[in-house]
């Protein structure tokens, strides 16, 4: 039995991400995503005009008649939620962690989804595969999904984006929609991703806290890497070093951002302190938009 606070929490994300659903979406989840895959539907004799790409030779070859195989576009969709649950996402200065804010976007994709008769699913990871819920539809699957985004305990602290990538490329076989949310505070998942990108529509939500771009003159100040451990005593007040740190933030976004860019794989970018309808907008507003083009 869930405690009450937990239940209550649930119950406050469910009604306010089916407002944001209408509020930030406005319909465009349907038209950026749907018929975006083709599924087979029969074989039939060639006819004038056809792409002779279609062409089933096997049966071909087995009949003597041209045949073409026959595509329906695909009526619903998987969508894959995958969270990034290691100690780097435990992190937030502002009024919330970077986990909860993930879990929260997680929550407003899954009724986008379900609101469109699609399937739902989530695969939390560290350096592990902590949990994998396997797609399904339905309002009580969703809030079983937003609840394990929220609550759900990782043994790991540390991350291995490749180690996941290389889980969802083994365990989907067909096409699905991918949310990855992560900090992306990671290395070697360049292959994996790369897989990943060219199978599904993959989208990186990438989140991070302000103080990790840049940390105010407060004096001396410990800091703690939350997926190692170790620590370290920083002089807020010297300001070459500061901006020394703010620069190599800048310059690590922008590699993660070209990287990513460089694979295909769209980008919505989200702050701890700054509302995320905004980001999510742009991207679907930019989506519908190219896809018009």
């Amino acid at each position: 039995m869930l405690p009450r606070e937990v239940l209550q929490k649930v119950r406050r994300i469910e009604i306010t991400t089916r407002r944001k659903v209408t509020d930030v979406l406005a319909g465009e989840y349907h038209s950026i995503f749907k018929g975006r895959g083709m599924e087979f539907s029969e074989v039939r004799e060639y006819q004038l005009g056809d792409d002779i790409r279609t062409i089933d030779w096997n049966v071909t070859s087995r009949t003597g008649t041209l045949h073409v195989k026959k595509f329906v576009e695909e009526r619903e969709l998987t969508v894959l939620l995958m969270l990034d649950a290691s100690g780097s996402a435990d992190f937030g200065t502002e009024s919330r962690f970077k986990r909860e804010v993930a879990a929260e976007i997680g929550a407003l994709l899954a009724f986008s989804a379900i609101k469109n008769n699609d399937r739902v699913g989530a695969i939390v990871f560290t350096d592990e595969v902590e949990m994998f819920i396997p797609p399904r539809k339905g309002r009580p699957h969703v809030l079983r999904v937003i609840r394990d985004l929220l609550y759900f305990e990782p043994t790991g602290r540390k991350t291995d984006l490749g180690l996941a990538a290389e889980y969802l490329n083994r365990i989907t076989r067909k096409s699905a929609v991918v949310f990855l949310l992560s900090d992306f505070i990671s290395t070697g998942f360049e292959k994996p991703l790369r897989v990943a990108a060219k199978k599904h529509d993959l989208i990186a939500v990438r989140l991070s806290d302000a103080r990790e771009q840049e940390i105010p003159s407060v004096g001396l100040v410990e800091l703690e890497d939350a997926e190692t451990g170790e620590r370290l005593l920083v002089d807020t007040a010297d300001r070459p070093a500061m901006q020394m740190f703010s620069e190599g933030a800048r310059k690590r976004s922008e590699r993660q951002r070209e990287l990513l860019t460089s694979m295909g794989v769209d980008m919505i970018e989200v702050t701890t302190g700054v509302p995320y309808d905004k980001a999510l907008q742009r991207f679907f507003t930019m989506r519908a938009r190219r896809l018009r083009h």
